[in-house]
This record gives structure tokens, sequence and C-alpha cells, in this order.
């Protein structure tokens, strides 16, 4: 798919200094540019490259002005980074723009679905179900009995949607990801052996929410693990029964967060956190990687290490963790002198 400069700055508001007509068809960074390519200089630090970048069209601020020849044409707007951003998406709309319903797939009775839905080769929607307005399932996906889908959600290939899920508006799944599925429940008896607890529940999703490949979020036992809008998930985390998330909370890769916890709004989670069952994060909390989290965090607390503890605190403590072998060294000095 090809677009003109002018095209290209209709859409972002800018102005062309150059060729109008100068045609681009791939993105590229502005060091790597190639004829045919659109970049974008933002970054003071790459100014250079403009000069000898081969890319056919360049986004730049309004205040730039080369002091050089350059071959480029320019797109000048008054963000180059916002405006980038801004066109990438929109390439991605373009790009995810499929509409119909591609065979073999199976829809069960029972389902309504709204305008533009795209359904690739091999789904299976379950009864009952209910689909909004441009949602786009790729292929090879399962929607289960009585899911209810909002408008504009994206699920890619592969993903896995358990009954009675409620998933909001604008939601985006993506590739190997389970929602829906068993609780990790199971009752100890006195022979040692374990009798599963039924999972009876749901997962709620609400608007806005993106979730990595290959994460998983439990059924509730009882009641709704829930999703709050806006929260962002990365890849391979695991959420279990009756989890909730507060709105726009960020957690990154291969977090696990056990039964019942109760996780705040606005908080940032590094990747590997582990969270013990049954606690309650504050809003705005924000935990380093690979920490474990074994008690209840108030609002606004940074906390690192595992056990977790106040990241303040625990950064003094590895400066001193990292020199134990020479205070252990100055004290048995210490001791000989005295003796």
């Amino acid at each position: 798919m090809k677009f003109t400069a002018a095209q290209i700055a209709g859409i972002l508001e800018g102005e062309v200094v150059g060729n109008p007509d100068a045609e681009v068809f791939k993105l590229s960074k502005i060091e790597e540019g190639t004829e045919g390519s659109l970049t974008f200089l933002a970054n003071p630090k790459y100014i250079n490259y403009i000069y000898s970048t081969q890319a056919s069209v360049t986004i730049v601020n309004n205040t730039f002005e080369p002091e050089q020849e350059i071959t480029t044409t320019l797109i000048k707007v008054e963000d180059a980074y916002q405006s980038f951003s801004k066109l990438l998406e929109y390439y991605n709309q373009v790009k995810l723009m499929k509409s119909g319903i591609e065979q073999p797939s199976v829809i069960s009775d029972g389902v309504t679905y709204g305008s533009d839905l795209y359904l690739g080769s091999f789904c299976y929607v379950g009864k009952n179900v209910t689909i909004g307005n441009n949602v786009k399932i790729y292929p090879n996906s399962f929607i289960g009995d009585n899911v209810t889908i909002g408008d504009n959600c994206v699920f890619f290939a592969g993903v896995r949607i358990y009954s009675e899920t409620v998933i909001g508006n604008r939601c985006t799944i993506h590739s190997g990801t389970i929602i829906g599925s068993d609780g990790f429940g199971f009752a100890p008896q006195e022979d040692g052996s374990y009798v599963k607890v039924p999972q009876i529940g749901n997962v709620i999703i609400e608007d806005d929410v993106e979730i990595g490949a290959c994460t998983t979020v439990d059924r509730a036992t009882l009641g709704s693990t829930i999703i709050r809008k806006g929260v962002k998930l990365d890849n391979h985390i695991q959420v279990a029964h009756n989890v909730e998330i507060g709105e726009n909370t960020v957690i990154a890769a291969q977090t696990g967060i056990a039964g019942t916890t109760k996780i705040g709004k606005n908080c940032l989670i590094g990747g590997q956190v582990g969270f013990a069952g049954h606690l309650t994060i504050g809003d705005g909390v924000k935990i380093q990687a690979q920490s474990g989290i074994g008690k209840n965090l108030e609002a606004g607390e940074v906390v690192q290490g595992s056990p977790a503890f106040n990241y303040g605190d625990f950064a003094k403590a590895f400066v001193h963790f990292r020199n134990l072998p020479k205070i252990v060294s100055d004290l048995e000095e210490l001791k000989n002198t005295i003796k």
C-alpha cells in the first residue's frame, strides 16, 4: 500500500516541504532510510542523519530548519514523535481492516453480532454469544457460550475465551491468551488426595484493556475476576481466581498473582513479580522486577526485593551486600587487633 507525502500530511495536519507526490510504502529508522520509506526526526542526537538518509519522506518538528542540502521530502508538524505514533496507529488500523466470515468456522445458535465483523477460518463461536461492532477475531480462536464482547475489539489468532466472560469495548487480546480457565482450587482430603472445587464464576474485562500473548486470566470460584478499564498486561502473566486489577495498572511479563488479591489503580509492576493470595495493594504502588509480595502495600509505596521492602532501604542494603566480603575481612582484622 502506497501513500504520498500530501496524503500523509493530510492525516497529520502537517505541511509538506519538498515533493508532495513523493511516495512511501514502508517505515524505517532515519539512519536506515531507503527510497520508498517514511521516517521521522524527533531526537536532536539523530539530526545528522537527515542529511544522509535516503528515506523519501521524513516527519520533523515545525522548528526544524535544515542547515545543509537534503534529499528527503519533509512533513512539518508540531510534535514529530507524537505524529509518527499517530501514523503507526493509523497504519495498524488499515492493516487490520478485515471483515467477513471465513470458512470453515462455526457460529452456534443464538449468536448476535454487529457490523463489520471479521471471523477468521477455523473459529468457533458458542451459543448465545453477543459480539459488538467492528470486532476482529483471527483464525483458530474459541469463544465459549454466553460470552459478551463489546465494540472495536481485536482477538488475535488462537485466543481462547471461556463461557460467561464479559469483555468491554476497544480491548485487544493477543495470541495464545486464555480468559476464563478454571481457578486453581483443590480441597485436601484426609488420605492426602485433593478434590477439585468447582469454579463457577466468570471473568469481567472492562474497556480499553490490552492483554499480551500467552497470558492466563482464571475465572472466579464465585463472583468475578475483574480487570478494570485501561489495564495493560504483558505476555506470560498468570491472574488467578477472584483477583481484581485496578484502572490503568500496568504489569510486565511473567508476573504471577495468586487468588483473591486486589491491586489498586495506576500501579506499575515490573516483570517476574510474585504476589501471595488475599493481599490488598494500594493505588499508585510501584514494584520493581523480581520482587516477592507477601503482605499488603499502602498507596504510593515503592518496593523491591523478596520479600519486598522499601525501595530506598533495599538500594542501601544492596550496597552493603556487595561490600560484604570486605566488611567481613575488616571485622576479622579488627577482632585480631583487639586480641
